[in-house]
């Protein structure tokens, strides 16, 4: 994410006391009971991060780690006590965070990363975002050097880079680590582009495309879709269907995408995301109806217009100002939904005379693809890979999103996301920093971070059966979804 003109740079903190006032309000919900703000104050006062008594096991990420067959209702019940622990940033470790479902029977996964990592020169053009940031840990041959390091300790399966300008560094890098990599820079005059990167030995590459979205009047962003294949025998005989479809699950769409920044152009991202899943849906069905995954820098917050259009598959645009599409621009301070489920569209329906924007035919054709349509949906069911499986209070907000994915001078929010179909389902994800480890941080990168993002990182099962973790009911696979149907969030 690359912030442009009209955000203000945070005010300094001028004393500790403060700081830790402001760090305390931020993880409050908006319309909160005294008890409960008095509770979260002095867990922020005291620096010590307390795990709430969810459902949920978060070990540390150990270096060493390598992940198991094991079902993670297993592991959640053999470490199922929480105790409080003082954390600092010399210790700031991500903690994963596990599925309260029994996924044992599942036995294909893999691990996909999302991660922007910061173009080299995006980096120097713009030194007022890390006016905080030590030089020495802006530089390439520091930060590559600490991207693959924390890349090999996710024994990742797939990885989804936007922001990238030193491919062949990557590409050289990762190679020594078994990955193969495809590459798609941005048209114009910007140096940086995304890639996809997967095991060489766990997948083979069946077919791969990209989206230059210049050439629909979209500005210069690209995306990527790759149909990846897991190299496993096929079974010697196959005599029922259930089986059969089983096998071709195996194959797998993922796209990468890095979505337009400016904010005040909604139109233009409404229409590269819909174009983005117009692609991957007629991909999957080319390809035998297989799961998708969609990763990547949507520079869209999760209380936003396009958070909405994702999640629920439509979107009327006369409720929502085009300036406005992909939420507010101070994340941290906008006032959250309090009921999870709630959108736009259930807010104005209970109210007799609803705003309505007026968007040009213009805007309208570049939104939707028809300057006569105000109506926008995608043909995918969708679900976020890290609102399915609940993390702590100190690092989602209400929507179970993270709280923040990127932080430099001028900004700190989410804009990062893990969207996949139910044919997949979340194990376990690497939940982020809270935020007032992020603050003490000054900003990012860091001397343990390499980028001023935080890299996304889901563990995801094939499923035989599509699993009720989005409100829906159990669907076998390979079965005709109704078109009501809906991953709505």
């Amino acid at each position: 994410m690359r912030v442009g003109d009209g955000r203000t740079q945070p005010a300094a903190e001028h004393s500790a006391s403060k700081r830790r006032d402001r760090d305390a309000s931020l993880l409050q919900p908006c319309h909160h009971l005294h008890e409960t703000s008095k509770k979260r104050r002095l867990l922020a006062e005291t620096e010590t991060l307390a795990l709430e008594p969810l459902s949920t096991y978060t070990p540390t990420l150990p270096t060493n780690y390598a992940p198991s067959s094991h079902s993670s209702l297993h592991t959640h019940k053999k470490h199922k006590n929480h105790h409080l622990r003082k954390t600092s940033t010399a210790d700031a470790d991500r903690n994963w965070v596990y599925s309260t479902r029994d996924l044992s029977l599942h036995k294909d996964k893999i691990v996909l990363v999302s991660y922007n990592i910061l173009a080299v020169e995006n980096a120097s053009k713009h030194p007022n975002l890390y006016s905080r940031v030590p030089p020495k840990y802006l530089d390439w041959d520091h930060r590559k050097k600490l991207l693959c390091e924390e890349i090999s300790q996710y024994s990742a399966s797939i990885l989804c880079f936007q922001e990238v300008d030193r491919f062949c560094d990557l590409d050289n890098l990762l190679q020594k680590d078994g990955f193969r990599g495809v590459y798609q820079a941005r048209t114009g005059e910007a140096c940086d582009g995304c890639a996809i990167f997967w095991k060489n030995e766990l997948f083979t590459l069946l077919h791969q495309e990209s989206i230059e979205f210049q050439m629909f009047g979209l500005r210069n962003n690209v995306a990527q879709l790759c149909v990846l294949k897991m190299t496993q025998d096929q079974p010697s005989s196959i005599q029922d269907t259930k089986a059969s479809l089983a096998f071709q699950s195996r194959r797998l769409l993922v796209g990468n995408i890095h979505v337009l920044f400016n904010p005040k152009r909604g139109d233009i991202k409404l229409g590269q995301i819909r174009l983005f899943l117009k692609k991957a849906h007629e991909l999957s069905q080319e390809w035998g109806n297989i799961p998708v995954v969609l990763a990547g820098d949507f520079n869209s917050m999760p209380q936003s217009a396009m958070y909405q259009f994702l999640a629920s598959a439509e979107l009327d645009l006369q409720l929502h100002d085009r300036r406005n599409i992909s939420g507010p621009i101070c994340p941290l301070e906008y006032q959250p939904y309090r009921r999870r489920y709630n959108y736009a569209a259930s807010f104005w329906s209970s109210v007799s005379r609803p705003p309505i924007y007026r968007w040009s035919c213009e805007e309208l054709s570049l939104a939707t693809g028809n300057e006569g349509v105000t109506q926008l949906r995608h043909p995918l069911k969708l679900c976020s890979a890290y609102r399915g499986v609940h993390g702590c209070g100190i690092t989602r907000d209400n929507h179970g999103e993270p709280l923040a994915t990127s932080y430099h001078s001028n900004f700190m929010g989410t804009v990062d996301y893990i969207w996949h179909t139910r044919e997949v389902v979340p194990v376990r994800v690497l939940d982020t920093l809270p935020i007032n480890i992020l603050r003490q941080m000054g900003g990012l990168p860091s001397k343990k971070w390499g980028s001023d993002h935080l890299a996304l990182v889901c563990e995801l099962a094939f499923a035989e059966d599509v699993i009720n973790f989005c409100g829906i009911c159990f669907i076998p696979f390979g079965q005709s979804i109704s078109s009501t149907s809906s991953c709505s969030v």
